[in-house]
């Protein structure tokens, strides 16, 4: 079965704690496209949440002989509703000027490839965890919103995060951009990460280290 640790609360854990967090967000924007037409995202994150960890379920035996299929459940049912465009753009930052243009759209593409790598081993941790909304906010003219959710394990701490979630001006539709767990944001931890080496090395070494990432294969974490 799929399985989170027990342990201390240590940086490792925690660290996993956020990754699979941020799976527990975008899995919750990840259901049917009539659902996820929702005007308003707390609501959006609630009613699709239940649909997409069932599908888990009952795919669990494919992806116990293959869980390679994690890959194809993320590229489906995730990425339709995360902003991985708005991200790579951010984890870029100041650093967006000096690259080429014609190599932005290729940093698109594998940083897009690399979530689908991120969360598809995030998966492999998730145990019917309990997700506790915060309470339906109404939506005016916001742009951004902070939806804030715990995560509950019997052999863990909770996690308290914070998603990001924006409407596109064009589209009107709310996608997932960022989350922060424990005061770690993962799109700023990503940025500092990659920001130094682009500034020292270039884009395509950039490139090319995620591509490298996105080879690591998708193994199960047993009980």
């Amino acid at each position: 079965m799929f399985h989170i640790h027990s342990q201390p609360w240590s940086s490792l854990s925690l660290l996993k704690g956020i990754v699979l967090s941020a799976i527990l967000l975008v899995s919750t924007m990840a259901s049917s496209q009539v659902r996820a037409e929702s005007d308003n995202p707390y609501i959006l994150l609630q009613e699709v949440a239940a649909v997409t960890f069932e599908r888990i379920k009952r795919e669990r035996d494919d992806i116990e002989q293959n869980p390679e299929l994690l890959r194809a459940v993320i590229e489906e049912e995730l990425l339709p509703y995360i902003d991985y465009k708005f991200s790579a753009l951010k984890v870029l930052g100041k650093n967006l000027k000096s690259v080429p243009r014609e190599k932005v759209p290729e940093f698109i593409q594998v940083f897009r490839e690399y979530l689908i790598t991120t969360y598809a081993l995030a998966l492999t941790y998730y145990d019917d965890q309990e997700v506790v909304f915060e309470p339906v906010k109404e939506i005016t003219n916001e742009r951004i919103v902070t939806v804030r959710v715990l995560i509950k394990d019997k052999d863990a701490p909770d996690i308290k995060v914070a998603f990001k979630v924006r409407k596109n001006k064009k589209t009107n539709k709310w996608k997932a951009y960022d989350m922060i767990a424990e005061g770690i944001s993962l799109l700023s931890s990503k940025q500092s990460e990659l920001e130094s080496v682009v500034r020292q090395k270039g884009i395509d070494t950039v490139i090319e280290l995620l591509r490298e990432k996105n080879k690591q294969p998708i193994t199960l974490e047993r009980s």
